[in-house]
């Protein structure tokens, strides 16, 4: 019988939480243990038992996953009978959709009660950074002063966390929040008076139509019968509230997750949500899924030697039938010049036998990746970085800027990405007037704020002419103003503040040539090409990401790179929490099973920091592996050659 055939290919535990149709169910689902098998599979369990497929929901997190889900669904739906094609055909198809799609169709069937109609606007990112923008000129707040995304973050954070404006408003604690909760104001005046919604209004909004009105709940928990959730670790405040509203006086929901991969806290994700789930259904039974068959026996042993250690957790432990397959490589470089080689390398050797897209090279921090960039580069290998590329960051261009500004004062281009990089308070306004040779007609006060920068701009050049490539960036780093906004500033300030130091590393390798900052200048603009060039030579490419990038990924060769004590772990994490030194150890467990059949851990003996080598000691995630697990290496860089010693 075709359906025993289908629950005959699930492993016990998978069998388990695809029978279990009735009350609340917890899948602790381990990485790599297909559980989107098993939810797909429990949905078509569901249907085969007489549910209406109509009545069946299933949320995720992205649009990718959400069709990934609803195309496997349909598959087994139609899938042939004894060889013979034979569709099963139901009155309607389950509701598989991304929280953000469930909350548009909730608020579309309902949108008169929220002073809307079923056309209603949606906001996209990029329209609200607008908006905000407009309403800060309305009430003179200099958007260089007070950048539009971080305000834009903040109301969005303030909404995932389910604060509403008056709410907020009553906890102004600070001069920022003073300045979000205005612009907060302007912002949904504006969104108000156009019927529109921005992507967190979708939840919010969604959530506040089911209870204000039970008997639209009451409508949606009869529609819906059963209820699954995946990625339930990742929810945060609005969606977590969501769900309950969604779910029925039978508890026919079922939640799908893994504390041990909670890495989102900082986007509002809530790892308590899961942890309470027995509390918020008591009657709830729990399934581990353990078995992966993604890893080799040796990586699922080194992860779950990492990831014990912590306590904020629902306890599970990964096994597999897979073989132990090859021992992790723990290379200890000499420096992050000659760990890029050793991982390139490695990877010259693997393209012999794999295609460039099986490897990922996986990092803490965004700012690794411009060593590694120019060792691919040397190599001629192709890759793909996972977000921006070194040298098109923003704070980069910004600092490459001030350097071509202060040795041509005609590049107007430059000086106008930088006259207000910090602020200054010159506008547009002033710009124009000032491109426009009309300098005398500007306020004494305004004047002054431009010779200021001018004289800024002179004394760059001045400092040129008699110091290295590397101390230029210091200086211009420092004497600009960057370097105090950004180091008090959030964690993405500080995190374009060590990009700014990587470009000071960078530029120590010019410090002994003649026209040294020329070469600098000229090898930053021509890097996007040669870039471009070689990765149009051949298709594909190694992935360069971020370990946060990489989640729900997977490759045949994994390199984590940069495993140095308060690099993985960060440094900033060594101030924080409990908490947060946890989450540090799910990343690096994260890392870890992206990994199918070989692993390299990596970290540089010195790292050059700001212009200054760094006496590093190894991540102590290291020695949470069993030394039997792995081979050591050493690279070491010599004259411009490197030595592996074995």
């Amino acid at each position: 019988m075709w359906v025993m055939q289908y629950i005959d290919s699930l492993n016990d535990k998978q069998k388990e939480a695809v029978l279990y149709t009735d009350g609340p169910l917890l899948i602790v689902a381990g990485a790599g243990a297909g559980k989107t098998k098993t939810i797909t599979h429990r949905i078509i369990h569901l249907i085969h038992q007489g549910v209406n497929p109509g009545s069946i929901l299933a949320v995720t997190f992205t649009n990718k996953a959400a069709k990934e889900m609803r195309d496997r669904v349909m598959a087994l739906l139609e899938e042939r009978v004894h060889g013979i094609s034979a569709p099963i055909h139901y009155s309607g198809v389950p509701f598989v959709s991304t929280f953000h799609s469930l909350g548009v169709h909730i608020i579309k069937e309902n949108a008169h009660l929220i002073g809307l109609t079923k056309h209603f606007s949606i906001i996209d990112e990029s329209d609200a950074i607008s908006i905000i923008k407009d309403v800060m000129r309305e009430h003179d707040i200099d958007p260089k002063q007070h950048e539009p995304r971080k305000i834009k973050s903040i109301i969005s954070k303030a909404k995932g966390d389910f604060i509403t404006l008056p709410n907020f408003r009553g906890e102004v604690k600070s001069s920022m929040q003073s300045i979000v909760a205005l612009v907060w104001g302007g912002y949904e005046a504006r969104l108000k008076n156009e019927k529109g919604l921005d992507f967190d209004d979708l939840l919010l909004e969604s959530v506040m139509i089911l209870r204000k009105f039970p008997e639209i709940k009451n409508k949606y928990q009869e529609k819906w019968k059963y209820v699954h959730i995946d990625e339930y670790q990742d929810t945060n405040e609005v969606q977590y509230e969501m769900t309950k509203l969604l779910v029925g006086k039978e508890e026919n929901i079922c939640v799908v997750g893994d504390t041990d991969q909670n890495i989102y806290s900082w986007r509002g994700a809530n790892i308590k949500n899961m942890l309470h789930f027995e509390k918020d259904y008591p009657n709830a039974k729990i399934v581990m899924l353990e078995q992966n068959y993604r890893s080799t026996g040796n990586i699922i042993l080194a992860a779950n030697s990492v990831i014990e250690k912590n306590q904020y957790r629902v306890p599970k432990t990964l096994f597999t039938k897979n073989v132990d397959g090859e021992q992790i490589v723990v290379c200890e470089a000499y420096d992050e010049v000659a760990e890029a080689k050793f991982v390139a390398d490695e990877i010259d050797e693997l393209l012999k036998e794999n295609k460039p897209e099986n490897i990922a090279v996986l990092y803490r921090a965004n700012f690794q990746s411009r060593v590694l960039e120019e060792a691919m580069l040397s190599r001629q290998i192709p890759y793909q970085v996972l977000g921006v590329k070194f040298f098109d960051r923003k704070e980069i261009k910004d600092i490459i800027a001030y350097i071509k500004a202060s040795l041509n004062k005609e590049s107007l281009t430059d000086i106008k990405r930088i006259i207000n990089t910090p602020t200054r308070g010159v506008g547009k306004v002033t710009l124009t007037k000032l491109f426009a040779g009309l300098f005398a007609e500007l306020p004494a006060g305004m004047q002054i704020k431009i010779n200021k920068f001018y004289e800024l701009l002179a004394d760059i050049h001045l400092y040129i002419d008699t110091h290295k490539p590397s101390e230029i960036i210091k200086y211009i780093i420092e004497k600009s103003g960057l370097e105090a906004e950004l180091s008090n500033g959030t964690n993405e300030d500080l995190e374009k503040l060590e990009n700014m130091k990587e470009l000071v590393t960078l530029a120590i390798k010019y410090d002994g040539e003649e026209d040294g900052i020329e070469k600098l200048l000229e090898d930053a603009s021509l890097s996007s090409d040669q870039d471009s060039l070689i990765n149009k030579a051949k298709t594909g490419g190694v992935r360069l990401m971020t370990v946060h990038a990489s989640k729900g990924l997977e490759f045949k060769y994994v390199f984590v790179t940069g495993l140095e004590q308060d690099l993985f772990p960060h440094a900033r994490v060594g101030q924080g929490t409990k908490d947060d030194k946890e989450e540090e150890r799910r990343l690096f467990y994260v890392a870890l099973t992206r990994a199918e059949k070989k692993l390299f851990l990596t970290y540089a003996s010195l790292r050059t920091i700001f212009g200054m080598k760094q006496v590093n000691n190894p991540s102590e995630f290291i020695y949470d592996i069993p030394t039997h697990l792995t081979e050591f290496r050493q690279s070491h860089s010599r004259n411009n050659e490197r030595v592996v010693y074995l």
